[in-house]
């Protein structure tokens, strides 16, 4: 068998030497397989965070039970628990989100002061998203659950590097409008402690809306940076391959004069 031979589609023309051909192939393939392994562990991933979601809605505990100490944000354990809670909401003091989509729709994200039977705390519950109606002066249909409700929520632990979007807000005005839900921001204007997450509603609970966010929130960006950069490498390699064994860089350069 030759080493090398030669191939022309019409203009097109390549020196194929099989031996740097078999190298570049099992170098993009094994660069291909490095980015499907990252996917693979992304996917790997949110399949347990499903798991965890939905052995711990099964076995929800009261948000009281939760101690002091694991109330911080470098606690990762704390993402998507499923909590429950019993009380009632603080309809009058209801937050809305600017600017929040759904299915191509601007509204509202929804958020409404809870607050517990068994200790008087107050803790912000998500209960998701409504339409922004018009004209712009029509407050939004927040059907509002009144009275003693016992309701099951998971807790949202924003990424540290979150980006919050600094508010200008009118606190004389309820409801209260917001671009990003700044804890500590409604804590000041309330002028009462607040549970230092949000809680977001699961479905079929008294006062939730559309729910506009995922059941569950897993970090594999890393693995989907890495698993395109493996692609690119793979690409670049065989590219790379073809520009130095044709006549392909000339063709290019002449198709731009």
């Amino acid at each position: 068998m030759k080493l090398r031979s030669e191939h022309s589609i019409g203009i097109f023309h390549i020196r194929i030497n099989w031996l740097f051909a078999a190298a570049v192939f099992m170098t993009a393939t094994a660069f291909a397989r490095l980015g499907l392994w990252q996917l693979d562990r992304a996917a790997e991933k949110v399949e347990a965070q499903n798991a965890l979601v939905i052995e711990s809605s099964l076995n929800a505990a009261p948000i009281e039970s939760i101690p002091e100490g694991h109330l911080h944000r470098a606690n990762p354990e704390l993402q998507n628990r499923h909590v429950s809670l019993r009380g009632e909401f603080v309809n009058d003091r209801t937050i809305l989100l600017l600017a929040e989509f759904f299915q191509g729709m601007i509204g509202y994200g929804v958020v409404t002061p809870f607050r517990l039977e068994s200790n008087n705390q107050l803790i912000l519950v998500s209960r998701g998203w409504t339409t922004g109606l018009l004209p712009p002066d029509t407050p939004p249909n927040l059907r509002p659950a009144s009275g003693q409700v016992e309701i099951m929520g998971q807790i949202f632990v924003p990424p540290e590097n979150a980006r919050v979007l600094a508010s200008q807000i009118d606190a004389s005005v309820w409801p209260l409008r917001m671009r990003s839900l700044e804890i500590d921001v409604i804590a000041d204007i309330i002028d009462e402690p607040l549970f230092p997450f949000e809680v977001r509603l699961t479905e079929e609970q008294d006062g939730v809306l559309v729910r506009h966010w995922p059941a569950v929130n897993v970090n594999v960006g890393q693995n989907l940076s890495y698993s395109i950069q493996w692609f690119s490498l793979a690409l670049l390699v065989v590219f790379a391959s073809v520009l130095a064994s044709s006549n392909l860089w000339i063709l290019l350069r002449g198709s731009k004069r």
